[in-house]
């Protein structure tokens, strides 16, 4: 059976997060998953996890607030907070809860229920520049996708960089809180990181754009050693 790990970003009336800051909570959550000691060995969440990595990695995100919310942070899981990236009054920190995969038709319901339209996000400023040695998940200038959609795919991109890379590197990732920044590239930029090697998320093409679009690349300073 096919299986989908599904991200919920809260979204309430008036306290909706900036785009970036949900983008890199997002890419956060799924590493904190894949790091979590339940998610691997004999932990609670390794079979899951082994079954959905082992297959297509889905990812889906949805929205919740209020009661939707508090139910949702009543099932296992893991929330992951923001920074607060957003400079009007009305932005708040964005929080991401990260579920252990399912199979797509044993979503839990409080979960199923929820919504995947809504989450269409902005930043209300200039982002400020990435400082030396941060990864960065660089999404594709060519391509429209709802924030939803982009969350997901910053996520398949940390995924990627993290299957990338050595025990150690990623131990010193865990330690920062997975520090990274999510940007996106100048086509010309994007047409150098093509030739770079680096890890790159190609769709599916379930939703939104067409199946092999490359949509993310995962610029991490350890994989350029």
């Amino acid at each position: 059976m096919e299986q989908v790990l599904t991200l919920v970003v809260r979204v309430e009336k008036k306290a909706r997060p900036a785009q970036t800051d949900a983008l890199e909570t997002a890419a956060r959550a799924v590493l904190a998953m894949l790091a979590d000691e339940r998610s691997y060995g004999e932990g609670e969440w390794a079979e899951a996890m082994a079954a959905w990595q082992d297959n297509r990695i889905r990812k889906i995100t949805k929205r919740a607030r209020g009661i939707e919310w508090r139910r949702a942070e009543a099932l296992p899981g893991i929330t992951v907070h923001g920074y607060g990236t957003g400079a009007e009054p009305e932005s708040a920190a964005a929080e991401v809860r990260v579920f252990p995969p399912t199979g797509v038709d044993e979503v839990p319901v409080d979960l199923f229920k929820l919504q995947v339209t809504g989450t269409d996000f902005e930043d209300s400023g200039e982002l400020p520049p990435v400082a030396a040695g941060v990864p960065v998940l660089w999404v594709n200038p060519a391509l429209e996708m709802s924030s939803g959609k982009a969350m997901a795919q910053v996520g398949h991109a940390a995924q990627l960089a993290w299957w990338a890379l050595p025990a150690q590197a990623r131990k010193e990732w865990v330690a920062t809180d997975f520090e990274l920044a999510v940007r996106t590239a100048t086509p010309e930029h994007w047409r150098t990181l093509l030739t770079s090697n680096l890890p790159v998320v190609q769709d599916a093409g379930f939703t939104e754009i067409a199946p092999g679009s490359r949509t993310v690349i995962a610029d991490h300073p350890q994989l350029r050693r």
